[in-house]
């Protein structure tokens, strides 16, 4: 199943574009895309509001935010290097936190037992927050643990 916003029902549904509302460390997100784009600002402010975006508007936000040169992300004030654990623990209690949108949790559970791609994600982890890779897997693990 390729995952897609303007993809048929259920893979629509788990595209980070999809507005699915959850909140994180006290921070409410409209979307995992908010979410993620909001990574790329150092500046709380700007995350807090980022984090209530969904998708092109979500997208766009992030967009020319110059992180790939340092390979540095933020959240609530701390520097993340993009290639840590601490990176993938954090993108790993996003999806936990999303999965408890009973919305999300019902789109991953009619995924069934679908292998899941994302064939428009970027790959190399140099230039994207999130590869196809990350995305999938993380996806498949939690339709897994449900």
């Amino acid at each position: 199943m390729d995952i897609k916003y303007k993809a048929p029902y259920p893979a629509s549904s788990l595209s980070n574009f999809a507005g699915h509302e959850f909140e994180i460390d006290g921070i409410k997100c409209a979307s995992m895309e908010g979410f993620l784009q909001s990574l790329k600002f150092q500046d709380i402010a700007a995350q807090v509001t980022i984090c209530l975006y969904t998708g092109v508007q979500a997208k766009e936000a992030g967009m020319y935010q110059d992180w790939q040169s340092k390979q540095q992300l933020y959240w609530n004030g701390i520097e993340i290097d993009r290639h840590s654990e601490e990176y993938q623990k954090l993108l790993n209690r996003a999806f936990l936190k999303l999965l408890e949108n009973k919305d999300f949790r019902k789109a991953l559970l009619d995924s069934k037992n679908e292998r899941l791609t994302h064939s428009i994600g970027e790959s190399d982890p140099l230039k994207t927050i999130l590869t196809e890779t990350e995305f999938c897997e993380i996806l498949m693990s939690l339709r897994k643990h449900l």
